[in-house]
């Protein structure tokens, strides 16, 4: 397969499904070369590799077919970025931002069935680091930015094309610092596309048979990460001593890792519920004991959206002492928060009546939360699309637990979504592959996802 090949010319304008075809030609190849660049994002930028790497292909991909790029490092050194726009018929609109990091979490080649880095392509999966988070995504939409430059389509309105560094770890250095630092480059922009969403989720339906619902991101809960330390007394290992900074901190992790917020229904969740719930017959009474249970019923999505009725403190590092014999003088363990909108002023009452007086606590990252309706001309673009590629399909609102460059971008005013469109095996555990061993995306969603991609930016 030749990425650089060019597609046959035809004229300007809106374009055929012939773009689409071009770009599903080369999709599958331009995923597996962005997985083999190892951008491994470890939180510490001394250590992160290859987003410079990664982005200066993706901007020779771009100039190659005809694009003028701008590429810009945010913050530190090899923190790379690339911008590209593509014009369209009507200037008075709002642009369109769609957006995709090049950054991944860390894999262990030795836990894996194929190297994390290979982009391997066997039984008609793509595997690798990025596969589902999110370098499907950054590659569908490379295909068809550059099927669109090379065929002369001219989009509704302009689209600015953005693939972004850091957004595993808060923004830091991609999304976060070029709002502040570079918000030209989102000049014009009005609403925004990246993941996660757009996904299939295969429910029974009451009218017989399957139903696939394709669940767009309207909302995402706050990403808060939170440092607690505890103080006391140092002192000799061997005497003894009532007021200890270990124990006084271990009490107050075990209770605030045992404590369960209270249940929470927001307009993104209820939406979704009652979504399900008309599809397939389920009764999801978001106030009955059995929730939990009864969401069970929608698979592996169900730890997805089952975070999304309460605010998470989950801690996930303990760090004290540096001697066996000596009482250290702190000790510090970092929480992983995740708040629904609304929710935040609550969220840090109950923390303080949970942790006590004697623990501080400081936040280390602090993203908003961010919620928007389910409706208006870009969500009817994004069903008209997935029907036009899959009749049984319906596009439904839901929160994600996690959280996206899109908490940087809604600084700007800008409207969010998450729609990265996917048409899953039923009997994918596709919640397992983020973050998690043996990512991998199925060729035939790679496919699908681009000519829906296509169908919603020529109809955007």
């Amino acid at each position: 397969m030749d990425p650089d090949k060019p597609a046959q010319d035809r004229p300007a304008g809106l374009g055929t499904e012939a773009s689409a075809s071009a770009a599903e030609a080369e999709v599958v190849d331009l995923v597996s070369r962005l997985i083999r660049f190892d951008t491994t994002n470890t939180g510490e930028p001394e250590t992160t590799m290859g987003e410079r790497e990664a982005a200066e292909w993706v901007a020779a991909q771009l100039e190659d077919a005809g694009y003028a790029t701008t590429y810009v490092e945010s913050g530190a050194p090899g923190r790379g970025n690339v911008f590209a726009r593509l014009e369209g018929a009507d200037g008075t609109r709002g642009a369109l931002l769609m957006h995709g990091h090049l950054d991944v979490v860390p894999a262990e080649a030795a836990d894996w069935q194929v190297h994390p880095f290979s982009g391997a392509v066997q039984d008609d999966y793509v595997w690798g680091r990025g596969a589902v988070d999110m370098k499907d995504m950054v590659g569908m939409m490379l295909a068809l930015a550059r099927q669109y430059k090379r065929s002369g389509v001219v989009p509704p309105r302009d689209i600015v094309f953005a693939f972004l560094a850091d957004e595993e770890a808060g923004s830091k250095f991609g999304a976060q610092w070029l709002v502040e630092h570079r918000p030209d480059l989102f000049e014009g922009v009005t609403e925004a596309v990246g993941e996660v969403g757009g996904f299939s989720l295969t429910v029974p339906s009451t009218a017989g048979g399957d139903k696939r619902l394709y669940l767009v991101e309207t909302a995402e809960k706050g990403l808060c990460w939170m440092r607690l330390t505890a103080r006391a007394q140092p002192g000799h290992g061997s005497f003894l001593h009532a007021d200890n900074a270990v124990t006084a901190l271990a009490a107050a992790v075990a209770r605030l890792g045992a404590h369960e917020f209270p249940l929470v229904v927001t307009d993104s969740v209820a939406e979704f519920l009652a979504a399900v719930s008309s599809e397939t017959g389920y009764e999801f009474d978001p106030g009955a004991d059995d929730i939990a249970g009864r969401l069970d019923k929608l698979g592996s999505i169900a730890r997805i959206v089952g975070a999304t009725l309460r605010d998470t403190a989950n801690p996930t590092m303990l760090a004290a002492g540096y001697k066996a014999n000596v009482i250290p003088q702190t000790a510090q363990a970092v929480v992983d928060c995740r708040i629904l909108p609304g929710r935040r002023a609550a969220f840090e009452a109950e923390l303080d009546e949970i942790l006590g007086p004697a623990i501080e606590r400081e936040w280390i990252t602090d993203l908003d939360s961010y919620e928007t309706t389910f409706d208006g001309h870009l969500v009817d673009a994004m069903n008209a699309a997935i029907l036009a590629h899959d009749p049984q399909g319906r596009t439904v609102p839901y929160m994600l637990s996690g959280g996206t460059d899109a908490k940087a971008l809604a600084k700007l005013g800008i409207r969010c979504f998450g729609f990265a469109p996917l048409r899953l095996p039923p009997e994918l555990d596709f919640a397992a592959l983020f973050h998690g061993v043996d990512e991998r995306v199925p060729v035939e969603a790679l496919r699908f996802g681009t000519r829906v991609l296509d169908h919603f930016l020529r109809h955007s």
